[in-house]
């Protein structure tokens, strides 16, 4: 995922909860596998966007750009890159969920314990396979890829090993301000509204005073999507809550108009492909309904297990699919001759099944001893 990885397992209340105290206990949860299926859609969304919705590295993997190769789906992929946005409306969903009730240690425990053993092994996997003599993609000296280990190497100004972990930095920044504003001093209704009121002011104010730091600490770009997938949380809790209904509100016409303009490129006879502003905001839209639509149990049907299965490839295939994937592509589209339909879904599928090896043997082992560990020593 994040984007971002799911956030300790996400659950549903069951029957009214209380939403003042924060020393409230915590409610008996059950869990939400249809927000597992709808973070494997948006995944798979930004898959698409990498493989066939766009330029850069992956017309080498193809051998030509991928407007031939895909000559009708290459626009419907190029609004594949919206998934970062649904990510982002999930997460701020579930670090709300998450954070409620819990202390700030175990709150960061959760979080790192969640984020770095398969972003660590996503980091050495994507170096060594880079620095294989039959590969034709340039790995990162050793020092870069030490600095790509801490997770900051975006903020430091040092090239990144994989090309998606700039979502991680987003990630990081909200979490960071929601363990501060929310669960340091506990969370509470008030608190949490308090919080998204705060920080769609700060980020607003940000736009127009132009100044670098504010930019980082704020993020106005990526802030109304964290932000609405607080709310719906808050929804979640009580449908009838109508400050809940206003930060949902706010947030996704501020969030369309960020999204709008930085992806709307109908002007530029250069773009690799033209996405509409109607485009742009429909697929916003899918992703603040879909979570509302999950806040409010309306998919509480779509109880499969195999969608829990889903929910724990998505973040280690989000972060392994996008470089690894070039040189899947090339494999079988250039050296083995396989049609381009045929080598999108291949691939997808190869990247799918390491993303499973990766849950399997990378954090199943080591996630619930980084946390125990984590929890224990701050």
């Amino acid at each position: 995922m994040t984007v971002r990885p799911a956030a300790d397992l996400p659950r549903r209340p069951e029957g009214p909860q209380p939403v003042g105290s924060p020393s409230a206990p915590r409610p008996r949860e059950t869990r939400m596998r249809a927000l597992d299926g709808l973070r494997l859609v948006a995944a798979l969304m930004v898959a698409a966007y990498h493989y066939g919705g766009r330029g850069g590295e992956i017309t080498k993997a193809w051998g030509s750009s991928a407007q031939q190769q895909f000559p009708t789906l290459h626009t419907y992929f190029s609004y594949g890159c919206l998934g970062v946005q649904v990510f982002f409306v999930i997460s701020g969903f579930v670090i709300c969920m998450s954070g409620w009730g819990r202390p700030l240690k175990s709150f960061f425990a959760s979080r790192a314990s969640r984020l770095l053993p398969a972003y660590w092994f996503a980091v050495l996997l994507v170096t060594a396979v880079f620095a294989l003599p039959v590969v034709a993609y340039e790995a990162l000296s050793p020092s870069d890829v030490l600095v790509n280990l801490t997770m900051l190497q975006q903020p430091l100004g040092v090239d990144r090993v994989l090309g998606v972990c700039w979502t991680l930095w987003a990630e990081v920044r909200f979490y960071a301000l929601f363990a501060l504003c929310v669960v340091l001093p506990g969370a509470s209704r008030r608190r949490v509204i308090m919080f998204c009121a705060g920080w769609t002011l700060a980020a607003a104010i940000t736009q127009a005073a132009h100044q670098p730091l504010l930019d980082v600490v704020f993020m106005p770009e990526y802030a109304p999507f964290f932000i609405g997938g607080v709310g719906l949380y808050l929804v979640h809790r009580d449908r009838r809550d109508v400050y809940a209904w206003g930060i949902v509100a706010v947030s996704f016409l501020i969030g369309q108009h960020y999204a709008v303009r930085s992806l709307w490129n109908a002007s530029d006879p250069n773009a690799f492909a033209h996405r509409t502003t109607l485009g742009i905001v429909l697929v916003v839209a899918f992703g603040f309904l879909a979570v509302a639509a999950i806040a409010l149990g309306w998919l509480s049907w779509a109880n499969w297990r195999w969608l829990t299965v889903a929910g724990a490839l998505t973040y280690p295939f989000y972060l392994v699919h996008e470089h690894l994937g070039w040189v899947v592509v090339h494999e079988l589209h250039v050296r083995l001759g396989v049609p381009a339909a045929g080598t999108f879904a291949l691939t997808v599928a190869g990247m799918l099944l390491l993303a499973w090896l990766m849950n399997r043997y990378v954090e199943k082992p080591l996630t619930p001893r980084l946390r125990s560990a984590l929890a224990r020593r701050l």
